[in-house]
């Protein structure tokens, strides 16, 4: 969503501090948007209990809308997946302990002493 947040930022705490305020951004905009389906739901089912036919014409709307919000909150935290597994790899790459290899398992460097 918010694009390579690596390209231009040159060390590590602009880094960090990058990916801090779009986790806080997208988690922010998530719980928006979980709250106002929180309020759709509560009006759907007062619509669905009253039986009324214009009410219940309303709640396909309302379903749609809700709908479409899910899928917002689903594409924001699949934003924020996929910045945290960037930041993890960003981390590990400075880290001389221990690196992540492509496919999931970390690759040990032992560290001798002199």
């Amino acid at each position: 969503m918010e694009g390579d947040i690596f390209g231009e930022l040159g060390n590590t705490t602009q880094v960090d501090s990058r990916i801090l305020e779009i986790f806080q951004k997208n988690l922010l905009q998530a719980q928006d948007i979980l709250n106002q389906n929180r309020l759709l739901i509560n009006e759907i089912n007062q619509n669905h209990e009253s039986k009324r036919p214009d009410n219940l014409s309303r709640n396909v709307g309302l379903i749609r809308e809700l709908n479409s919000n899910i899928r917002r909150v689903v594409d924001l935290y699949a934003d924020l997946s996929g910045s945290f597994t960037k930041s993890r790899e960003a981390s590990s790459e400075g880290d001389s302990s221990g690196t992540l290899k492509s496919d999931g398992k970390i690759n040990q460097k032992r560290i001798r002493s002199t």
